[in-house]
């Protein structure tokens, strides 16, 4: 006989008569380490403070949820077509939304691009069924949430529809809160916290070293550079100026720059399995290849990404959570922007200055930016690693105002 929060059960099961339900909205189906550790974490985070809750979670692989975050209590709802569901779109997301006690919408998944695409766009499905929540009394919570962009009134008239059904927002950035009033949208309550994927924590050192030495990495006795793209180089939210092949050429000539003037080794980190195509254009590009490496998300867990940044001098990316993951660990960061996130995560840390417009990229641009990172590498962390400490603190500290919300 095992008790469990004061519930004695004779096969070890633990059963609550008094459930709680949550349904979780984003981007949840493994393709992407920065996602995967918003869940992770989240779910790590209230089960710290609450036990009672069971976490509805759409998503387009329930198998993934299970396998991974099946140490909770996970309720994944597929969102395929035989599920009734047009990826964002349809019945799955209905239920998920208006069956459950709230919703908390995460990440950056409320924006305006590709408005009328549910392949791309949650905004618009969300927007339709908050309407629902509203009628029924369930409140929706925005949480560890940026939004935008938003460029049309569409999508302005859009989230000012979540917005009526939210009962709080708890941004990331004050970028969010920024953009919400600049829109003169009505509103509750908004609180600036921080992001849930700062505090992912890393594997064993055991688990480590195996990958390190399958890999073959940190050799170098100078000292290793991270390196980290994606596959929509500039034209995430509009088309970009920069082609790829450009783009692959510009990131190969850093890293050679790099591995010539500093004689380090450059490791690109891939957080999202999209990104590993380009990210091997890249390197294919590349004179020094022997002095490259390339570890992705398709092998390895966000926690073991986590772990492998952590042992880079400095790291440059376009993804935002690999920005956070390098934050996480203490290593100093360079934004290459892409998204508006990245340059409002790298401002909160006090790393604002610290980032470079795809607009203008070049390789002495970018090269030189890295190298002044490398020099004053143990400066930027000492002031670093106080903020992010705080960051951390504020990002558990969500969860208590969402369950305030609930009693």
């Amino acid at each position: 006989m095992r008790q469990l929060n004061g519930t004695l059960t004779r096969d070890g099961c633990h059963r609550f008569k008094n459930m709680k339900t949550i349904t979780v909205l984003g981007n949840y189906s493994g393709r992407n380490a920065g996602d995967n550790a918003i869940l992770g974490n989240l779910l790590h985070d209230f089960s710290l403070v609450q036990s009672n809750i069971i976490f509805q979670i759409p998503t387009l692989s329930p198998r993934f949820i299970k396998s991974n975050f099946g140490q909770y209590q996970v309720r994944p709802m597929g969102m395929m077509p035989w599920n009734f569901a047009f990826r964002n779109f349809g019945w799955p997301l209905y239920k998920a939304m208006t069956k459950t006690q709230m919703v908390l919408i995460t990440d950056n998944i409320l924006f305006d691009r590709k408005f009328n695409n549910p392949f791309v766009n949650n905004l618009k499905s969300i927007a339709f069924f908050s309407s629902f929540c509203k009628r029924k009394g369930i409140p929706i919570v925005l949480y560890n949430a940026s939004i935008g962009p938003i460029d049309h009134a569409a999508g302005a008239a859009a989230l000012q529809n979540v917005l009526d059904a939210s009962a709080l927002v708890i941004t990331r950035d004050v970028q969010t809160k920024n953009l919400i009033e600049d829109l003169k949208l009505r509103h509750p309550k908004i609180v600036v916290k921080a992001d849930c994927a700062l505090n992912t924590q890393v594997p064993s050192l055991l688990r480590i070293q195996e990958i390190v030495e399958k890999e073959d990495l940190y050799t170098n006795p100078n000292g290793t550079i991270g390196l980290n793209v994606n596959a929509y180089v500039d034209n995430w939210s509009k088309k970009g100026s920069l082609s790829r092949d450009e783009f692959c050429k510009i990131i190969a000539g850093t890293a050679d720059r790099l591995i010539e003037q500093l004689d380090v080794d450059i490791l690109f980190i891939v957080t999202q399995v999209m990104d590993i195509k380009i990210t091997r254009e890249c390197v294919g590009h590349i004179q020094r290849k022997s002095r490259v490496r390339l570890v992705d998300n398709k092998k390895y867990t966000y926690q073991e990404l986590t772990a492998l940044i952590e042992r880079v001098e400095v790291l440059a990316g376009l993804r935002t959570h690999t920005l956070i993951f390098s934050a996480a660990t203490g290593i100093p960061m360079i934004s290459i922007n892409a998204y508006p996130k990245s340059v409002a995560f790298l401002e909160t840390i006090g790393m604002g200055n610290w980032n470079i417009s795809l607009k203008n990229i070049s390789v002495e641009k970018l090269s030189g930016l890295i190298q002044r990172a490398w020099n004053e590498r143990g400066k930027l962390r000492t002031k670093m690693v106080p903020i992010i400490e705080l960051e951390k603190k504020k990002a558990r500290e969500s969860v208590r105002l969402v369950m305030d919300l609930m009693q």
